[in-house]
């Protein structure tokens, strides 16, 4: 079962993820904002759901869990996107938007979990 939720999460969050890049490529020759929107709003669920298992582990069941934070998250989220898109732009010489795109995935998403579990603090707290 396990195996299953997992790739019907990764499904759905690919399906996402290409309705983003779909949604935003008319701006894709200025920046990859696709991929770093979807980036941060998995990042978002992934630290809120993380958060709220760790209050309380009984509240979602192994396959929720897996569904979510492996298979949705991680079919939302795109390093190897990300990755590709970069390279492409240091090949083409936009050194300044790579350097950008380095920097506000890194520290969008790193501050993207942190909001996802203060989020579940806010609204799940005792």
């Amino acid at each position: 079962m396990n195996w299953i939720a997992i790739f019907l999460g990764g499904g759905l969050g690919s399906l996402c993820r290409y309705g983003f890049a779909r949604l935003l490529s008319n701006y894709q020759h200025i920046f990859p904002f696709g991929t770093l929107v979807a980036n941060a709003l998995s990042c978002i669920i992934l630290g809120f759901t993380a958060s709220l298992v760790y209050q309380n582990d009984a509240l979602l069941s192994p396959s929720a869990k897996l569904f979510i934070l492996v298979g949705f998250c991680g079919g939302f989220s795109t390093y190897s996107t990300f990755t590709n898109e970069t390279f492409s732009l240091l090949q083409n010489g936009n050194w300044t938007t790579a350097f950008f795109n380095i920097f506000g995935n890194l520290f969008l998403c790193l501050f993207c979990i942190f909001l996802g579990m203060q989020l579940t603090k806010t609204f799940f707290s005792s």
